[in-house]
């Protein structure tokens, strides 16, 4: 089977900075794999680059066997988001003055086949795809334990909630890669074992291929089956949990050492 995802010497500079150098990943169908590594190690960069928001200086993305990224050429993030890669980030983006379904809705409007005389006059194709997209919505909702607040505004919710409800929402996309940016952050010991629960979840329900970087380590090596570690920028080790949380290479980026 070709690889969900596959980059090949890829390479992200900002002047004279090198933020990424030589980067190869492959994710096969089905994955959960890790992204990890000191803070500034250029984790958060390489999501940037998948999702369209920087142009890398050189190398090339695939997807599904398909160019989606080189130096020459990079698509849109909106036109990467309908080919079927999102992404939730490490700082949640909602939209926080929209209720809990609005949010939820607005995730599925990239699919919809009505023209803007439709939208406007609410005529024709709009009533009954808008009718469609709620009830899509509110299934998500209830998946998610979240149907009893779907008209409350995002901002007012919980914090796990509102990570609840930006995973929903990527989901809602119809992904068939997705990557969560350091979902665990800011949340408690609880918060993160359900969460680990979640992601679990949320990958065997949807059939997901699932890219994932995190800084708590108890949840990279409690859901993932393979583990890239980044480090200034570039891999230093690959492999499986039992593996990295042996590797010296990484030991020595995450507690120092002479280099």
């Amino acid at each position: 089977m070709m690889p969900v995802l596959k980059t090949t010497d890829l390479t992200m500079r900002f002047g004279g900075l090198t933020a990424v150098l030589d980067l190869n990943l492959q994710i096969e169908q089905g994955e959960l794999v890790g992204l990890i590594g000191p803070n500034g190690a250029g984790k958060t960069t390489v999501f940037n680059m998948l999702t369209g928001v920087y142009r890398p200086s050189e190398g090339q993305i695939y997807f599904c066997d398909e160019l989606l990224c080189s130096a020459q050429q990079s698509l849109l993030a909106s036109s990467i988001a309908k080919k079927g890669i999102s992404r939730t980030f490490q700082n949640i983006r909602l939209f926080k003055d929209l209720s809990v379904l609005e949010n939820v809705k607005t995730a599925y409007h990239q699919h919809v086949n009505y023209g803007f005389l439709a939208a406007i006059t609410h005529f024709g194709k709009f009533v009954a795809e808008e009718r469609e997209i709620e009830e899509k919505a509110l299934n998500f909702l209830e998946l998610f334990g979240l149907e009893d607040r779907r008209d409350e505004l995002a901002k007012n919710l919980p914090y796990g909630e509102q990570r609840r409800l930006e995973i929903a929402r990527a989901l809602a996309t119809e992904p068939k890669l997705l990557l969560l940016d350091e979902p665990a952050a800011g949340m408690n010991p609880q918060e993160t074992q359900q969460l680990m629960e979640l992601i679990q979840f949320i990958r065997e329900k949807f059939a997901l291929t699932i890219l994932l970087i995190e800084h708590d380590m108890s949840l990279v090596m409690g859901v993932c089956e393979r583990i890239y570690v980044l480090d200034y920028g570039k891999i230093i080790a690959e492999g499986t949990p039992v593996e990295i949380r042996t590797n010296p290479k990484v030991i020595e980026a995450y507690l120092g050492g002479d280099k």
